[in-house]
């Protein structure tokens, strides 16, 4: 872990973020003022379920997965975040610890606000706490799907939710398809099923054969059928 608050800076990198996105210029700076900056790299623990929680994190660049302890101890994936996610927003306002824990999967810059710093933000600039609770609401919505289709006993299920979500962060229309170059391994892709990384790695293989997706390699896929994925959910 390193500090990278010089080139955070420049960049001002407060402006990739959503919540952000309608602050002036100096606004922006005012912010990042208050930011701290760290980065990690690939495998890094950012945070752990159970510690206290007390800052926001905000992500300048790389991804990060959020992830729980199953009580036989496997781990399962709740999130993928990506440049201008953040994570860590439920104990802005009211303490507590993580509920989940925090690993990078691919070099990460971070930028941190304290919980005190986070509200004289909030305080001054109400529109910010408003898109904070959508995100939330999101990502509370996309947990109880999650939810639903980790009940169900079928693969097929389980891997279309988690293409589709894949592509609301990764997609890029093309001529092909919709492109996604994805951080995560056959083996995340497991923990974030809750399927053998070898049943993941067959039924993608499946997926390709009934030209639904295709495969370029391990770390891109592109989504020939959306309709068919969203119809097995």
């Amino acid at each position: 872990m390193s500090n990278c608050c010089d080139r955070c800076k420049n960049r001002l990198c407060a402006s990739k973020v959503p919540i952000f996105s309608n602050l002036s210029d100096s606004e922006l700076i005012d912010i990042i003022k208050m930011t701290g900056h760290e980065e990690f790299k690939k495998g890094d623990t950012i945070c752990f379920e159970g510690l206290e929680a007390n800052t926001l994190y905000i992500i300048n660049q790389g991804e990060i997965k959020l992830f729980k302890h199953t009580k036989d101890g496997k781990e399962q994936i709740l999130h993928i975040l990506t440049t201008g996610d953040f994570f860590g927003e439920l104990n802005l306002l009211k303490g507590g610890h993580y509920s989940f824990s925090a690993e990078a999967i691919t070099s990460t810059k971070l930028c941190t606000l304290t919980k005190d710093k986070m509200k004289s933000i909030i305080l001054e600039k109400p529109g910010i706490a408003l898109k904070i609770m959508e995100t939330l609401a999101d990502r509370l919505s996309s947990l109880e799907t999650l939810a639903q289709n980790l009940a169900t006993n079928e693969v097929e299920v389980r891997l279309a939710y988690m293409l589709l979500e894949l592509k609301k962060e990764y997609g890029k229309e093309t001529s092909e398809g919709i492109e996604m170059k994805i951080p995560i391994t056959r083996e995340d892709m497991s923990n974030y099923t809750g399927v053998a990384r070898e049943t993941v790695s067959r039924k993608l293989k499946t997926f390709e054969e009934e030209g639904v997706i295709k495969l370029v390699g391990n770390k891109k896929i592109i989504i020939l059928d959306e309709e068919r994925l969203k119809l097995m959910q």
